[in-house]
């Protein structure tokens, strides 16, 4: 298991970048959360195999339809164990 820390730059805001990355999470088995940040980027926190979350680190460089994703930050770390499920963080 692993965990991957991850920051989206770029038009990811008001697209239903959140909402699409959750269903995208929940579809490859992996847990963590997702928020809009301050700056105008998106980040996830996530968890799972390293297999579901390269596959879905990719997903992220380009997200749901209407976003326009200009550069991702990606760190790997060793997983926690904390996350138990996948949610939109407020």
């Amino acid at each position: 298991m692993k965990h991957v820390s991850v920051t989206v730059h770029g038009r990811v805001q008001g697209v239903a970048f959140r909402a699409y990355t959750r269903d995208e999470a929940i579809k490859l088995g992996v847990s963590g959360w997702v928020a809009n940040q301050d700056d105008g980027s998106v980040r996830v926190e996530a968890e799972g195999s390293e297999a579901a979350l390269q596959k879905f680190v990719a997903w992220l460089h380009h997200g749901p339809p209407s976003a326009r994703v200009l550069h991702v930050e990606t760190v790997w770390l060793d997983a926690s164990g904390e996350f138990h499920s996948f949610f939109v963080r407020h």
